[in-house]
């Protein structure tokens, strides 16, 4: 994408005794120097086809490579019904990618949308080529993340893994951190159309985020010989009820209740498009940081990063998740996207 590049002259002409000044203005178009070069890797999924588009319309970003196993040679701008092509080829080698983008010596971030056992060696090597990287990947391992951690601390590279890329997602479990402390009574339920993804992201999170802060919840009912009273995650008895039910929206609700009355939170996501505000926000984070996530913590420990807008400020949703507990950190970073 080009810039233009604007020059404040002044002509001097000499007419008899009298001096004439001229101001004039030259511009010319130059390629701009601050553009962040990102690479979506999964590029062929319905997420990573709204990624292109997001990114194509952001601003200081553009999409540098495509990399998919599916549609390769296919211009990713058509596949993603652009109103003109892009000329970016999706390409099935990574390497590649970040080798023809690593000689431009510009700031380049890999989006990662590929799979919990690729995870790995893509962000490897993405910062074998001086790359950061953002990750969505669903079931990402313990053990992963921390090898991430150790091996991106060691890199001095950034990498942030995120849990949830919907700022509404991060809002919920905020809310629901700040209710458990009003209710002894607290049920998951959510619907999702894959029954594989069960419990799913959001529920395991919510349950850690409400875990370990002194409250145990749903004593009258702690057994868990009833299938039909859902699963209970963790020990401090938070129970989840997951439903599959494909003509509806990907949903979570969080109920509280207490003595007369039932207090209850809920978020759908209807549509791919609704990450993507999420996504642009994380990829302008992850370009500041040089270690695994920004924990203000030790750098055992595991941190996921959201970065959520609101109004003239900016805020940083942080969930810290070490081996022992479970933290939910909310600051204000303001000017982060300028």
């Amino acid at each position: 994408m080009a810039a233009p590049r604007c020059h404040f002259h002044v002509t001097v002409h000499k007419v008899s005794k009298n001096v004439i000044t001229r101001p004039l203005i030259s511009c010319s178009m130059q390629p701009s120097q601050s553009n962040i070069k990102v690479v979506i890797n999964g590029a062929a999924k319905e997420i990573g086809r709204a990624a292109v588009i997001a990114v194509t319309r952001a601003r200081g970003m553009e999409v540098a490579g495509a990399v998919d196993s599916h549609f390769v040679g296919e211009d990713i701008g058509k596949l993603c019904d652009m109103e003109e092509p892009l000329e970016i080829p999706i390409i099935n080698d990574l390497t590649m990618v970040l080798g023809s983008i690593s000689q431009s010596k510009e700031t380049g971030v890999v989006v990662d949308f590929t799979d919990h056992s690729t995870v790995y060696d893509n962000v490897k090597q993405a910062t074998a080529f001086g790359m950061r990287s953002v990750v969505y990947v669903p079931r990402i391992k313990p053990d992963t993340i921390g090898a991430l951690s150790a091996f991106c601390d060691k890199a001095s590279m950034g990498c942030l893994i995120a849990p949830t890329l919907s700022i509404g997602s991060i809002l919920l479990q905020q809310a629901a951190i700040t209710a458990s402390f009003h209710y002894n009574n607290v049920e998951i339920v959510e619907s999702r159309a894959n029954p594989i993804d069960f419990p799913s992201m959001d529920a395991v999170q919510i349950s850690k985020n409400l875990s370990n802060l002194g409250q145990i919840y749903n004593r009258e009912d702690i057994s868990t010989d009833v299938v039909a009273r859902g699963q209970v995650l963790g020990e401090d008895g938070v129970r989840v009820h997951s439903m599959v039910l494909p003509g509806l929206p990907s949903s979570t609700t969080v109920y509280f209740s207490g003595p007369g009355e039932v207090y209850s939170i809920k978020h759908d996501i209807t549509d791919v498009q609704s990450l993507m505000p999420g996504l642009l926000l994380a990829i302008r984070k992850v370009i500041r940081l040089k270690f695994f996530g920004s924990s203000p913590f030790q750098s055992s420990a595991i941190n996921t990063c959201l970065v959520i807008m609101a109004e003239s400020s900016v805020w940083l949703g942080e969930i810290f998740v070490s081996s022992q507990t479970s933290f939910f950190g909310f600051c204000m970073e303001p000017n982060i996207l300028e």
